[in-house]
């Protein structure tokens, strides 16, 4: 007697998304991730690097500041550099926008991203503010009119203020991000607004909120995972939106990454760990049902591709171009 796998049958699929005026595609699945052989995946993860708008100083201070040496004070040769690292959309977050910070003006973002625009040619930009109500919409919505000749995509939108920017991005042709707080009914809701808004499901991410490794990252799987089953179990054509999880500034902005490994060699060499624990977190994502990753460090979305490329295509485990992780004592 012949094993069978037992198939699940699934009655929705996730909607086809075309990002920028490359038309890079996301989503389209009609099956759990990786589970090619219960449906159709036509389009791998894609993977994007984070950048941002104003010299990230200490935030970046170690591994990241080694991986782009001097571009980092230059938006556009950050965002240049990320493309040549393989990242097949960049993500321009408007950190100096932070009224508790430079607080600086939607012409500021505005030059900003004309200026990343110019340098990364026709690959996809995603354009995200702060997560301030207030200034995101001032400053996304002006980025939005801006961009009138090009698509971007816009965000973070939420429940507070997505009648003015999903009314931009409507106006001017872009696909936004629409984030709730790690909560499936939530993520539901905004996007009934924003289609009722008139925004078409194919111009809509699903953002839930991505948290570092730990709690954050573990309720943020559960949602994944309840979001998808909804999606392609129960055909909710509300919840059939590519996801979008926004993890490498999470992962890099803990205490665990900045630690000397003379200090706390418990924990691994510093050079890789931050890398790691991205990479860990991807995969487990990735496992949820991504179709976009926006991470930090080039090492760790050369790692993430090749474990795609492995679980997808199959083959040989290969070490070549990726970094050693040191051996540490304690």
């Amino acid at each position: 007697m012949s094993f069978e796998i037992n198939k699940v049958k699934y009655s929705g699929k996730i909607n086809q998304t075309p990002l920028g005026a490359k038309k890079v595609l996301l989503g389209g699945q009609e099956a759990y991730a990786f589970h090619d052989f219960e449906g159709a995946l036509p389009n791998k993860v894609k993977l994007a690097l984070q950048v941002w708008d104003t010299d990230p100083g200490e935030a970046y201070e170690g591994p990241l500041a080694e991986a782009y040496g001097d571009v980092l004070k230059d938006p556009a040769a950050w965002a240049k550099k990320a493309v040549e690292f393989g990242a097949d959309v960049i993500s321009l977050h408007l950190k100096s926008s932070d009224p508790n910070d430079q607080d600086t003006g939607p012409d500021h973002a505005v030059a900003t991203v004309k200026s990343v625009l110019a340098a990364i040619g026709d690959v996809p930009l995603i354009v995200f503010g702060i997560d301030n109500t207030d200034k995101d919409k001032d400053t996304l919505s002006a980025v939005a009119a801006a961009c009138d000749k090009t698509p971007v995509i816009i965000g973070p939108v939420s429940d507070k203020n997505y009648k003015a920017i999903a009314a931009q991005a409507l106006a001017y042709g872009h696909s936004v991000i629409a984030r709730t707080p790690i909560d499936v009914n939530l993520a539901k809701q905004l996007n009934i607004l924003l289609m009722d808004l008139g925004m078409t499901p194919d111009k809509i991410l699903i953002d839930p909120n991505t948290g570092g490794l730990g709690y954050g990252m573990e309720y943020c799987y559960s949602v994944m995972e309840r979001i998808n089953m909804a999606a392609l179990l129960q055909a909710d054509d509300k919840l059939q939106q590519p996801i979008v999880n926004i993890l490498g500034e999470e992962i890099w902005k803990t205490k665990e990454t900045h630690q000397p490994t003379s200090e706390f060699p418990q924990l691994g060499d510093r050079t890789c760990r931050g890398v790691l624990m991205e990479v860990t977190e991807a995969v487990a994502l990735l496992s949820a049902g991504t179709s976009l990753l926006v991470m930090a460090h080039p090492a760790s979305l050369k790692m993430v591709r090749e474990y795609i490329d492995l679980v997808v295509g199959g083959g040989e485990v290969k070490a070549d171009g990726l970094p050693t992780v040191p051996i540490t004592e304690f």
